[in-house]
C-alpha cells in the first residue's frame, strides 16, 4: 500500500495530501467508483452534500471493511443550508452512514446571503461532539477569510479552493497559510477546460520522467504543499493518478509550471455563487 504523505492543520489532526474526489460523479455510479478507488488505495474521499452521491460513498465505505480510522471523509455544507448547519451537518452524517466525518466545509461563502459567519460559528460547535474532526472553508478569497478571521474564534484548518496552474489564487494562498490554513485544490487539472497538458512545461516533464501530464501536474501540487483529490470515473486513470509517489521534479520544472498562471478561472466566481 503506498504510504500518501499527510498534511499536519492547525487544529492538531493531520489529513492525506492526496485523495478521490466525487465532484459530478453519477449517484448511481458513486458506489461503484468509490470502491474501485478505495480498490486502487485512496483512503481520502471528498463529497458534498450537493453532489448528491454521499449516500453511494457510505455505501461504498461500508462495503470496503476498511476499518473507519484508515479513512479521511470529507462533505461540505452547501448554501441554503447556512442558516440551519448544524441539522445539515446531522442529515450528511446520515447520509453517509458515519458517525463522524474527518472536515465539514462551508462550501461556498455565497456573500449576497450574508450568512456565511453565522454559518461558521454553528461549525464552531461541531468538533467538540466528535462528530468532525476538522472544519474548514471552501471557496473562500481574501475578503471572506479576512471577515471570518476577524469576527470569529477558529481559524478554519483549510481552505478549498479552484487551484491549477493557470490560476493558483496566489493573493489567497499567501493569506491562508500566513494562517495556517492548509490549502486544498479542486479542479487540479483544469477540468479539461483549457489544453494544460499539451503545454512544453508539463509534457517536457513528463517525457523526462516517464509520466503522464496528470501526473505531472499532481506532483506539482504535491511539491507546492497542496492538498489534492483527482476525480476519475476510469480504473486506469484513477491508479495513474494515484501512482505519483515515486519521482521528484526538478525545481526549474515546478517553477516553469507554477510561471503558467494567468488568472484562468474555470469555474464559478465566490463572488457569484449564491
Amino acid at each position: 500500500m503506498t504510504d500518501v504523505p499527510r498534511i499536519q492543520l492547525n487544529d492538531g489532526n493531520s489529513i492525506p495530501q492526496l485523495g478521490f474526489g466525487v465532484f459530478k460523479v453519477d449517484p448511481a455510479e458513486t458506489e461503484r467508483i468509490v470502491s474501485e478507488a478505495l480498490e486502487v488505495g485512496y483512503r481520502h474521499i471528498d463529497t458534498a452534500r450537493i453532489y448528491g452521491n454521499e449516500e453511494g460513498v457510505g455505501r461504498a465505505i461500508a462495503a470496503s471493511g476498511i476499518p473507519r480510522d484508515e479513512l479521511y471523509i470529507t462533505t461540505k455544507l452547501w448554501n441554503d443550508d447556512q442558516g440551519k448547519a448544524q441539522d445539515a451537518f446531522d442529515a450528511s452524517l446520515e447520509r453517509l452512514g458515519l458517525d463522524h466525518v474527518d472536515l465539514y466545509l462551508v462550501h461556498w461563502p455565497a456573500p449576497e446571503r450574508g450568512t456565511y459567519v453565522q454559518a461558521w460559528k454553528s461549525l464552531e460547535e461541531i468538533p467538540s461532539s466528535g462528530r468532525t474532526r476538522s472544519i474548514g472553508v471552501s471557496n473562500f478569497l481574501v475578503p471572506h477569510l479576512e471577515k471570518l478571521l476577524a469576527e470569529t474564534d477558529v481559524v478554519p484548518a483549510v481552505d478549498q479552493i479552484e487551484l491549477h496552474p493557470a490560476h493558483q489564487q496566489p493573493e489567497t494562498t499567501a493569506l491562508a497559510r500566513a494562517n495556517g490554513i492548509a490549502i486544498e485544490a479542486w479542479g487540479p487539472l483544469g477540468q479539461g477546460k483549457y489544453p494544460l497538458f499539451e503545454l512544453p512545461e508539463v509534457t517536457g516533464p513528463a517525457a523526462a520522467h516517464g509520466k503522464s501530464p496528470a501526473q505531472v501536474v499532481i506532483r506539482w501540487h504535491l511539491q507546492n504543499g497542496t492538498i489534492v483529490f483527482p476525480k476519475s470515473s476510469s480504473r486506469e486513470r484513477m491508479a495513474e493518478n494515484f501512482d505519483v509517489f515515486d519521482f521528484e521534479l526538478s525545481d526549474s520544472e515546478v517553477a516553469a509550471l507554477s510561471a503558467l498562471e494567468r488568472e484562468g478561472r474555470v469555474g464559478g466566481h465566490p463572488d457569484e455563487v449564491n
